[in-house]
């Protein structure tokens, strides 16, 4: 059986090539529930990044990607997807993402992102929001509504106040992490992406 090893968000970088003409199309994330759905439903499903959630391919433009094969490569690390693409594949009207060339080094550009760990929580809460999954307590707070996780939130807060006030570190930090796994499993609940949270916290570094 392939073994996929996924990044510190819990994705993995999918490339996909046009299986007619061996085009490479676009270079897109999945996390374990896009490929679920990709390999169940023939249509090419990614994980998005910006929106932390996931993203039927097409479902906006109509150009879909009918997926023919999957494979990992040696390092189980990057997939390959062979697609039969439905039009252009890029937001831009052009068949492939790849159309700018350089013969000189690029400029690079370092996005601010949050806490990789924190990513990769929202991305399993986000595919137990889609999957709902018996046996799993994210799935049991998702069903019990914004009220419930919140009254959560608040419980989990109180006992990292309680901690903190004791000095008890080992504690606090599990209260801490408890405070914020129900915290994002409310961001989920209500829509609010880690991104936004990223943001409202590069305005208070002044």
């Amino acid at each position: 059986m392939a073994t996929v090893l996924l990044d510190e968000k819990g994705l993995a970088p999918a490339i996909c090539q046009n299986i007619e003409t061996g085009e490479i199309l676009m270079l897109g994330y999945v996390s374990p529930g896009a490929l679920k759905r990709t390999l169940e439903g023939g249509e090419v499903w990614f994980y998005s990044r910006s929106r932390s959630d996931l993203w039927h391919k097409g479902e906006v433009s109509g150009n879909y990607m009918r997926i023919r094969s999957a494979s990992v490569d040696c390092d189980g690390d990057v997939i390959l997807l062979k697609v039969v693409p439905d039009g252009p594949i890029c937001h831009t009207g052009n068949p492939t993402c790849f159309f700018t060339p350089f013969d000189e080094l690029p400029e690079f550009e370092a996005p601010e992102k949050g806490p990789g760990i924190l990513e990769e929580l929202y991305s399993v809460i986000q595919d137990r929001r889609e999957s709902m999954p018996e046996g799993s307590y994210t799935t049991e707070l998702l069903q019990s509504g914004p009220d419930r996780i919140a009254q959560k939130v608040i419980e989990e807060a109180g006992e990292a106040a309680i901690a903190g006030v004791k000095q008890d570190g080992e504690h606090l930090a599990d209260e801490l992490a408890d405070l914020l796994y129900h915290s994002l499993v409310l961001m989920s609940a209500t829509g609010v992406r880690p991104e936004d949270v990223w943001t409202a916290l590069r305005e208070r570094r002044s």
